[in-house]
């Protein structure tokens, strides 16, 4: 910075104004200290700033696995919408125990955050006792209910109405389902749904039948459903199961949609390429991060932020997957 002033031939004090973007400064002044920064590659510290500002324009990210699309297209959203605000992210994979969560929100007074974005299911947190470092904030994504933290996440119980509607439109008597691991908050919600919509429309639901999110847990469900000369419609938790139930339907000789119609959630990007082409829900996950971000900054801007829960609107979009039930 001494050097910067020399060349300008300024005060270290007006260097360090136009670093900070101050307004006092005439502006020949300050761009004859811009030139001399350029010229001498001066970069400012923008550690030593934050300090001073008490801020470090940085969200922290925790999430239990990058391996989902849901997590990545999730945490896509939250680093393009940080980066809109001039925010960037830090991220923390932990694994989903209590102690590791525990031990993930400890480290937190380690990090320059600001915030925290969890993408992880509340029960963890509230069990784990899991203790946020004073005056951090946090958003939590893709999980309960809480008045202890603000919630963003997919309306889980919308997209499955919106799949299962879909299919008794169609004339389907009644819709099996291929639900989510029982730990998860998103498919235990889809499974409710799933159920009481069955319900609403005086149709008896089916035995249930379990996956753990993946397309071999799909094929599995699959080859029993191939059985079942009554099953003409199922909905499907995600498009990894969907995929696998086109699998073992296709293997058995039970021809999609004209025998039995599949619907998935999430329209993965390679949805439309699956044979047949797969109706499912589309969650807005850049949504999600927007939403999830312009909480972490309204809770920074007044610490008097109440805790809120947002639910982003899903969509279903129709493809070959589906038909009416066969003669």
């Amino acid at each position: 910075m001494a050097d910067v002033a020399k060349l300008a031939g300024v005060s270290a004090q007006t260097v360090s104004r136009v670093s900070n973007g101050a307004g006092d400064v005439v502006d020949a002044t300050r761009e004859r200290v811009l030139r001399a920064m350029d010229e001498l590659g001066y970069r400012p510290n923008g550690a030593a700033r934050a300090l001073k500002r008490g801020e470090f324009r940085t969200i922290g990210v925790v999430l239990f696995t990058l391996s989902t699309t849901g997590n990545m297209r999730t945490l896509e959203g939250i680093a393009d919408s940080a980066a809109e605000q001039g925010y960037a992210i830090t991220l923390l994979p932990v694994a989903p125990t209590q102690a590791k969560v525990a031990g993930a929100f400890d480290r937190l007074s380690e990090l320059a955050v600001d915030g925290v974005i969890a993408i992880m299911e509340v029960h963890l947190l509230d069990t784990a006792q899991a203790v946020l470092p004073p005056g951090m904030t946090m958003v939590v994504v893709d999980s309960g209910g809480t008045d202890r933290h603000s919630v963003v996440d997919t309306d889980q119980h919308l997209g499955a109405r919106q799949a299962v509607q879909h299919l008794l439109d169609l004339g389907h008597e009644t819709v099996w389902h291929v639900a989510g691991p029982e730990a998860s908050y998103a498919g235990e919600s889809r499974c409710e749904a799933w159920r009481t919509t069955l319900e609403a429309a005086g149709r008896t639901a089916p035995p249930l039948l379990r996956g753990d999110w993946s397309a071999e847990s799909g094929y599995a469900a699959g080859q029993r459903l191939a059985g079942e000369p009554g099953c003409t419609a199922v909905f499907a938790a995600n498009d990894q199961m969907a995929l696998g139930l086109l699998r073992a339907f296709h293997e058995a000789g039970r021809r999609v949609p004209q025998d039995v119609s599949v619907v998935g959630f999430d329209d993965v990007p390679d949805a439309a390429s699956y044979i047949p082409p797969l109706t499912t829900v589309r969650q807005d996950f850049a949504g999600v991060g927007r939403h999830s971000v312009a909480g972490v900054l309204a809770q920074l801007r007044d610490r008097r932020t109440p805790p809120t829960t947002v639910l982003v609107p899903t969509e279903l979009v129709v493809r070959e997957s589906t038909a009416p039930p066969p003669d």
